[in-house]
């Protein structure tokens, strides 16, 4: 199933992700730093959502209180929840 996450405090305005059987798949962010954040979709692809949110989990941007692969993490979460 398509997830979408409207992310706060970051500069990525939307993350879309599925998640199958535990597995996260097709990630894609829309806004933020283009180049590190492809980086991130393709290193999770086919990661186990347990795994991604232990290596993000908690990560921060500079000044700011979260990241885009913090925000992504809390999509995931909030995704989970909904089922």
């Amino acid at each position: 199933m398509k997830y979408t996450y409207r992310p706060r405090g970051v500069c990525s305005e939307i993350i879309t992700f599925d998640i199958e059987d535990g597995i996260v798949r097709d990630i894609d962010f829309y806004g933020g730093c283009h180049g590190n954040l492809q980086a991130v979709a393709r290193l999770l692809e086919g990661m186990p959502v347990s795994e991604a949110k232990e290596k993000l989990g908690g990560i921060r941007c500079g000044y700011k209180m979260t990241s885009c692969a913090d925000q992504l993490v809390k999509g995931m979460e909030r995704a989970l929840r909904s089922k």
